[in-house]
This record gives C-alpha cells, structure tokens and sequence, in this order.
C-alpha cells in the first residue's frame, strides 16, 4: 500500500495535540514546523564522501555489534587501503579548511571570512560522517566557548542533516521486521521529518492498534565508519598523551565514549534504555517520556510513541530548564542512570508545555560510590573546605592516593576562593573547569573514563540555559537539590560526610545548618516559583522537614545541640540571678560565673537556633567564634556576653510563629512535635548528670 511512488503514500497533518485529521499529497505549506518533512533534495555528503567506508562483508559487520577495538583493528588491518584513504579524507579535508583560515589571517580577512569557514566546517563534519558530528553537537551546546557563526551551523547538525535514500529506509524496515511495510504500518510520511547523524525518522501510524508513532531508521554504513574513525581517534589520542605528557587517560576517555556510540547504535538498547528512563523519571511533574515499541524494534529499526513539540533551545522557557536540571539532579545524584547526550535536538518543549526526552541511545551508569563522592565535593566546594575537597578529588579517581594533598589544598584555595566567595548560585561549571586547568596539569589530575559523560551532560544543559539567560549557573540550580539529599539521605557515607561538615573541630557550625536548610527550601520545582519572605511559611517549612522520617538525624542534631544551649541558658540565667542578689547585698563578695569557653558557645548557637527556628535568621550568617581571651578575665566577660546574649533571644512575638504552624502540620508530624520534649529533657538531664559526675571526681 505505501510506498513511494503510490499517490496513497502521504505526509500525516496533526493538530498540537497529535490527532489525526487528513491526508495531504499536494503540499506541505499547512504542515506545523515540527513536522515539515527534510528536503529530500538536500545531498547526503556523507554517503557521497564516505560511502567507500560502508563495503563491509555480513560476517564483518555482525562482528562489530559491541566496540571491541581488536576486533576493529583486525578488520582493518586486512582493508589497509581503506584505512590509508580515510586518513587522508580526513587530513587533507581538515587540512584545507586550517590553511584557508591561516590564508584569512594574514590577509586580515578573517572576519570577513568567519560565516563562510564556519559553513565550511560544518560540511567537512557532513562528509566526515557521524563520529564528528557526534562531537560537533556536544560542542555546539555551549554558547559561552562557541563563537556565534559557528554555533549556528553547528546547531544544524543536531537534528536537519540530508537524509538518505527513503527507499532504502522502506527496505531496511521491511528487512528488519520481516514483513512488508504495509502490515507493520497503515500509513507513513513519504519523506523523513527529521534526519540525524545516525539515522532517521519518519512518522507513521501502526496498523495493529492505530497509534501514532516515530520509526528510526539507522543510516547505511555508520557501524563501518564510526569504528574506522574510533580507530583513528584512539591512535591520536595516544599520541597526544604522550607528546604532551598528560595525566589523564585519553584512550580510556575515547574507549568510554564508543562504548556508548555502539550502543546507540543498538535501537533494541536504546529501546529498553527507554523504557527504564521512562520507569524512572516519567512521573517527574511536567517530564514526558515516550513508550517504547520493543516488539517492533531491532538492532536498526525503532519504533516509539511520537511526541510533538519544538526543541528547548528556541523557546525560552526557563522553567522547563529547572526541570532539566532536576530531572538531570535524579538522574545523576539519586538513581545514577543518565541521558549522557541532552544536546538541544533530544530536548523538547511539548506543546502544552512539558519536557520531552526522545532519545534514549546514549545513557551513562554513575556508580553509588561516585555519587556520594560527588555530593561531597559540592557540599565541600560550597563550604570552602578544600582540605576535604583535595580528598573527594581522590575518591572519585581524580587525583592518585599518593598525590600532594596538602599541595593541592593551597592550589585549590588559590584557585577556586575567589569564584566560591560570590555564593553557591553564582558558581559556573564551566568557569570552574576553567580555573582548575593549570592546577590539574600541575598535581598530575586525570580525567577517569565514566566521568568524562557526566561532565558532558552538566555541561551541555548548563550551556542550552546559558542560550536563555547568560547568567544562568547549573551548579547553583543543582545545589538545592543536593543540599536536600544530604540532609534526608540515610547512606552512611552522607550522614558521616553531614556530621563532619556540621562539627569543625568538635565545634557546631549553625552557619553551615543554616546554609544547608535554607538552600534545600529552594529545591522546588513549582511552575509559580513564588519567594515568599514570611516567616510563618519558613518556620512550617522547616518544621515539616525535620519531623519527618527522613529528617531524623537532622533533628537529632538539633535537640542536642538546644539541649547544650537550654542547659548553658540555665547556667546564664542562675549567674545573673547569683549576681543581682550580691549587688543586693552590701560587703558581699563579688561571685564568678560558672560559664565555660564550651557554654558561651552553646549559648550563642542556641540563640541562632532559635531565630532560624521562627523563621528570622537569614542564610549566610558568619560561622561561630571562639574569641581569644586573658584566662583572668574569662569569667567576667563571659557572664557580661551571657547577660547580652540572653537579652537578644526572639520575644514571645517572633516565637509565636512556631506555635501557629502547629495545627496546619499533619496529624502525624503533631504526634511527632509531642514526643520532642521528652526527648530534649532526656538529653538535657544526661548532660547535667554527666557535669554533675565530672564535678564530684574531677
């Protein structure tokens, strides 16, 4: 029924929601932009160019399913000429290109000249074929690195490359599925709506249960050139290692990178990989995922649920990009199985304005080890503490065990204090990676393989947010989230890595609490991102946080810590007491506090606890002092701070915030709020009994 030359073989016509309405074969102006068909007039350079590439024997081909360098060595090994050819392609392409732009220097014509090399280049990468346009698209991400001529023909390559040959689509589906096109599908676009570097898709309606449907079709010959050009770039990066004696394995960065290209080029992979991202991540509040069809997918033929909509990089939503990075904070940080390729032509903005996620070949695998070591380096990084920073470079494999840590924590201060000191939503990913380039080079950093994607993906969405809004940071947008798991989380590992953060030198930083809770109230993915300055909705904020099961160690925290307060408060208050009633009495000798270094500490974060409680203490606060005192004098100056300090507590007024919120809390956290009490006086007696023992025998 459809093929080509059929006058029944007709491009579909869809409304914003996707419902079918009519057939159209006489022209495509009433088509929406997201399902004009590509020119099938446009040339496949890369057929064109690089089709030599594609005579590979079955037996050959079937060899290269999974990316075994050896395996591709061997096989080229036999076909020395081809080898020889593509390298040449590929110097003497690139070489003209380098020669032409030195050429336009020194004629100072090279602004003049910058659109046309930056077309030029783009058609290089066309003719090259996918393994560049691959790192191409990675590239054009980043507006902030990618001047903009060449961002806009590098954009191209993400989603309206030439297709190839429909009829060689229509048999290779047909190959695939061992049936004739038209009992897989009533009807199919005659021409592809979009083509990739990999393949392409048309869109089709299934016969079996009429549902509208995207069918991927990969291109001829990519497996042949992806491995022959993987073989290349593995040899190069060999030699670039050594020729400037680099730390970082290059080849392993390279073999981590075709290992996830040959798998995207298993659409039965890709399928099940979709429909694991969709399991995981399709609940997400305003995330789409589409079905995957696996009974009708194969190594080379995907079929999925079609989903319309206009690529995220041309509507400026940010919304949908906190999102992203939400979605991407889940991926990352919670679950550990990542898109590692959200280039703007795999995001999109559904038409009732949703995230959609349409291609699921590229996915990465983060490690629990490696992410908690991640968390760490951000909470650490945020906190300036660079002594334990140097330390979590070790765990995720970025620095060797007997490197210089004491060497790297001064490089590290130097380097990253100025750019932490602006504030957490202030820090750019890619100003960091930045800054650390000599201090890498220096103290012998490497780049481990499996961190290659992740620092591809951070930097890819950070750089579609950076096309909206130039002052965009992803880490900052991150932090909240992160700053929430590390209070909830009950690994060990965070919980230790929390208790370490929370207790310097057996000292509690209430500053560093302050932090972490004010910045997990930022994690919210509202579509009305409201800042509400009122006291009252922090205070029930907080409250329901920390009387909720995952709050449990963070509110153990806090009742002792106001339990050493109350208790330093009492000491405080009984000193007063003690020294009104010898001013009351005349010749009475002057009597010394009680107070200790220990109390006056206690005292002063009990009284920051008590404002961030009522909601009044902001983020940012400075970090608890220990002043440096005359021994002799202590006692005095402590019962005079004592005196000053107790008359700063919030009034009865700011604490009546805390009492209101507690009928609007849950059944469950009120039963939770009753049991506090009991458990600050239990802690509070063991505390004066313990004193009390020390006292008797010390």
């Amino acid at each position: 029924m459809l093929l080509n030359s059929s006058p029944s073989f007709n491009s579909f016509l869809f409304n914003s929601n996707s419902n079918f309405l009519s057939k159209n074969h006489k022209s495509q102006k009433s088509v929406p932009q997201t399902l004009r068909v590509v020119n099938s007039n446009d040339v496949d350079a890369f057929t064109e160019k690089s089709g030599y590439l594609f005579k590979l024997s079955s037996s050959e081909a079937d060899s290269l399913n999974d990316y075994d360098l050896k395996k591709i060595a061997a096989i080229y090994k036999r076909k020395p000429f081809i080898l020889l050819r593509r390298l040449f392609q590929i110097g003497s392409t690139f070489g003209r290109w380098l020669a032409a732009r030195y050429v336009d220097s020194i004629t100072e014509k090279s602004d003049l000249m910058f659109k046309i090399r930056a077309a030029e280049l783009r058609q290089i990468l066309l003719e090259l074929g996918p393994a560049y346009i691959k790192i191409a698209q990675a590239v054009s991400s980043r507006p902030d690195l990618i001047p903009p001529s060449y961002l806009d023909e590098l954009s191209l390559l993400q989603d309206r490359i030439a297709p190839f040959s429909t009829e060689v689509a229509l048999n290779t589906i047909e190959q695939e599925l061992g049936l004739p096109i038209d009992m897989i599908f009533s009807e199919i676009s005659p021409e592809p709506t979009a083509a990739a570097s990999l393949g392409q898709v048309y869109q089709a309606r299934l016969r079996s249960n009429g549902q509208v449907v995207a069918v991927k079709v990969q291109r001829p010959g990519v497996q042949a050139a992806i491995s022959l050009d993987i073989l290349i770039l593995h040899f190069i990066a060999g030699v670039v290692k050594k020729a400037g004696k680099l730390n970082s394995d290059l080849q392993a960065v390279v073999d981590e990178w075709a290992s996830s290209l040959f798998r995207e080029m298993d659409y039965i992979k890709e399928a099940k990989n979709g429909l694991k991202f969709r399991k995981l991540y399709g609940a997400i509040e305003d995330v789409i995922v589409p079905n995957m069809y696996v009974e009708n997918t194969t190594r080379r033929v995907l079929v999925m649920e079609w989903v319309e909509g206009k690529k995220l990089s041309e509507v400026k939503d940010l919304y949908l990009v906190e999102v992203g990075v939400y979605c991407s904070f889940n991926q990352l940080l919670e679950y550990g199985f990542y898109h590692a390729d959200p280039h703007p032509g795999n995001l999109l903005r559904t038409y009732d304005g949703k995230l959609a996620y349409i291609d699921f070949g590229m996915m990465g695998e983060f490690k629990q080890e490696f992410r908690d070591g991640f968390i760490e380096a951000c909470l650490h990084l945020v906190n300036r503490d660079f002594e334990a920073l140097a330390k979590d470079f070790v765990t995720l494999g970025l620095l060797p065990p007997t490197s210089d840590k004491e060497g790297v924590t001064k490089a590290l201060t130097g380097v990253l204090q100025n750019a932490v000191a602006k504030g957490v939503s202030n820090i750019s990913f890619g100003d960091l990676l930045g800054n650390l380039g000599t201090t890498m080079y220096k103290f012998k950093f490497q780049i481990p393989s499996y961190f290659s994607l992740v620092i591809r993906s951070l930097a890819v969405l950070e750089g579609i947010a950076i096309g909206f809004d130039p002052n965009y940071k992803v880490l900052g947008s991150t932090y909240p989230w992160i700053a929430r798991k590390v209070l909830t989380d009950s690994s060990p590992q965070l919980r230790s890595s929390l208790q370490a953060l929370l207790y310097e030198e057996g000292v509690f930083r209430i500053d560093r609490l302050e932090s972490l809770l004010s910045e997990s109230l930022r994690a919210r993915t509202e579509r009305v991102l409201v800042e509400d300055n009122d006291s009252k909705v922090a205070v029930k904020q907080i409250l329901s946080f920390t009387l909720t099961e995952k709050g449990a160690f963070v509110r153990e925290i806090l009742l002792q810590e106001i339990a050493k307060g109350v208790d330093a408060f009492g000491r405080a208050t009984l000193d007063s007491l003690t020294s009104m009633a010898n001013t009351s009495i005349p010749f009475a000798a002057s009597s010394s506090s009680s107070m200790t270094k220990e109390d006056m500490v206690n005292l002063r974060t009990f009284r920051r606890l008590m404002l961030l409680l009522a909601g009044l203490q902001k983020n940012g606060g400075s970090p608890v002092e220990l002043k440096r005192t005359d021994p002799s004098k202590n006692q005095n100056m402590y019962s005079e701070e004592a005196s000053l300090i107790s008359y700063q507590f919030p009034s009865v007024e700011e604490i009546l915030p805390i009492l209101s919120v507690i009928p609007e809390l849950p059944p469950e956290l009120q039963q939770q709020l009753l049991l506090l009490p009991a458990d600050l006086a239990g802690k509070l007696i063991s505390r004066v009994t313990a004193r009390t023992i020390r006292r008797m025998f010390l």
